[in-house]
């Protein structure tokens, strides 16, 4: 990760360690001396929050598994074993799954703010695409643990999506039938989904790294778009934004608590308390909260190859913002044209997430196509073209400036002429 100060060890023990293993520095310069910008606001810690989520999934899915029997006989029994005979179980297991749906608003929360503030631009594409592989490789993970439970929801959502991948040309049914591990869904599909569902959050830390790694070599951006221009302009990263991040993290968590103790249920469904059953379908299948604006999109085409098509293009169609994006001024508070698309986009994706969860009939799947359009019309028609007709409002010169204000006796420091060089009282 590229550093911006130098640490120098004092003691002869950490000087030796330093010069084999250079780990206290990496961590000084990346998390302690790095500059922040000083403007940023609270949308920036989600950041922090998403690693914070991603530990307690972990921790608490290793847990999980030691008690679990990945067999269709026995997975439904095992979870129930867990809820009532292990030692907190129950709290281990409301955390896992409330934990998924948790992480899904803050990624949400996450991108959303990516896209206002034009963080996907240049020089943070690198940065910005490792974010969507990150979103896709969640969102496998979630599937796959969704399946787990073998309740009535976990099974048949298990089948109609990897039915839904055997319409892909060519290797559809060879997909299909890895994942089934046989003819139909069943015994080696449980085996199959838990291997993948353990292994799938490493690779995610593993993208984190990279992630966290590219932020560090390009900075990170800020609510103005306007780079760090001097010493001003930023702050250390430590106590600065560290305080901030604990404060933010603190804060999602007692909003997790209140899923946990007071909601546990809520955003689960009622079907997949009951054992999963070949022989009887759910009245409506409907995949989580997190995955339903896709699953709009997914049915809101009649053919079935076009509807999988659009569904992962919906995911695929993020990592191509840097380059469809054609303004030169990142961020949307500078942009009253783009700014009202944005928040039609958002609104669109609620409705398209409301769709998702109703059955695919009369104006719902009306609604569903008009959204959807929309929906790739804002990157491919909107993104360029407002790009190029629009006029932006005046920016600030700099970050100082965008804090303090512009005033007619500072210049554009933010500080009066001559006063840069002046000591201060209080050191």
């Amino acid at each position: 990760m590229s550093g911006h100060a130098t640490y120098v060890p004092k003691s002869r023990i950490a000087k030796w360690f330093e010069s084999r293993l250079p780990i206290v520095g990496l961590v000084h310069s990346s998390f302690i001396a790095f500059p922040v910008p000083r403007n940023l606001n609270y949308f920036w810690t989600f950041g922090a929050i998403l690693m914070a989520m991603l530990m307690s999934q972990i921790v608490t899915g290793i847990w999980l598994a030691m008690h679990y029997d990945p067999s269709a006989g026995n997975a439904f029994n095992s979870v129930e074993h867990i809820m009532r005979d292990v030692n907190y179980g129950w709290l281990l297991r409301y955390m896992h799954a409330n934990g998924a749906s948790m992480f899904f608003v803050a990624v949400y929360v996450h991108i959303f703010r990516a896209l206002y503030y034009g963080s996907y631009k240049a020089p943070r594409e690198v940065l910005y695409i490792l974010g969507v592989i990150i979103y896709l490789l969640m969102m496998a993970t979630a599937f796959l643990g969704y399946t787990l439970p073998w309740g009535q929801m976990s099974f048949w959502g298990a089948t109609v999506i990897t039915n839904i991948l055997a319409a892909i040309p060519i290797v559809g049914d060879t997909i299909q039938s890895l994942l089934w591990g046989g003819y139909s869904v069943g015994n080696p599909t449980i085996n199959r989904f838990f291997s993948l569902h353990y292994l799938l959050p490493f690779m995610i830390l593993g993208v984190v790294v990279l992630h966290v790694w590219a932020l560090h070599v390009t900075g990170q951006n800020n609510p103005t778009g306007i780079p760090i221009k001097s010493g001003k302009d930023a702050v250390p990263f430590t106590p600065y934004a560290t305080i901030k991040d604990v404060f933010a993290v603190v804060v999602f968590f007692v909003f997790f608590a209140y899923w946990i103790f007071y909601q546990p249920n809520y955003l689960g469904h009622a079907d997949n308390y009951v054992p999963a059953n070949a022989s009887v379908t759910p009245a409506h299948i409907v995949p989580e909260w997190y995955f339903l604006p896709f699953y709009a999109i997914l049915r809101a085409v009649p053919d079935k190859l076009g509807g999988v098509i659009l569904m992962f293009s919906a995911v695929i169609i993020l990592a191509f913002a840097p380059w469809l994006d054609t303004s030169r001024v990142r961020s949307a508070n500078y942009r009253p044209i783009y700014r009202q698309f944005f928040w039609l986009f958002v609104a669109v994706c609620v409705i398209l997430g409301w769709l998702g969860a109703k059955p695919p009939e009369g104006g719902y799947v009306l609604a569903s196509r008009i959204c959807t359009a929309y929906y790739f019309a804002h990157f491919l028609i909107v993104m360029p073209l407002v790009g190029l007709f629009e006029t932006p409002k005046a920016m600030p010169g700099s970050i100082l400036e965008s804090v303090t204000g512009p005033h007619p006796q500072y210049g554009g420091s933010g500080m009066p002429a001559g006063a840069a060089a002046a000591p201060s009282s209080k050191g």
